[in-house]
């Protein structure tokens, strides 16, 4: 997927364009604009690989499980979810603070 695509103009009263991108992706054989800031592509291609598939093959799972109102939307909550997931199982449990004591 091609980084580095224009990016729109400024609205009315903003002072710097978006920092969206806009990919294109496959999504049930249908080609579809996903907007999302680069980190998020960046995590998405990170996942897919870590899956070893392609990210048009996660998009396209990630539309039919989602419950969320937006494609844009559910790509996020599913970036959040697995990073969560995966440092819940990585990580030790944080102790459990003492009390405060004069």
């Amino acid at each position: 997927m091609p980084d580095g695509l224009p990016r729109r103009s400024p609205r009315n009263g903003e002072k710097s364009p978006s920092s969206l991108v806009i990919h294109n992706v496959v999504v049930s054989g249908r080609r579809t604009s996903v907007r999302l800031e680069p980190v998020m592509w960046e995590a998405l291609q990170d996942i897919a690989r870590r899956q070893e598939r392609t990210v048009h093959d996660l998009v396209t799972q990630i539309d039919r499980e989602r419950t969320a109102s937006s494609l844009t939307a559910a790509i996020r909550v599913y970036i959040v979810a697995f990073y969560r997931s995966a440092a819940a199982l990585g990580a030790p449990r944080p102790a459990q603070p003492t009390p405060f004591r004069m």
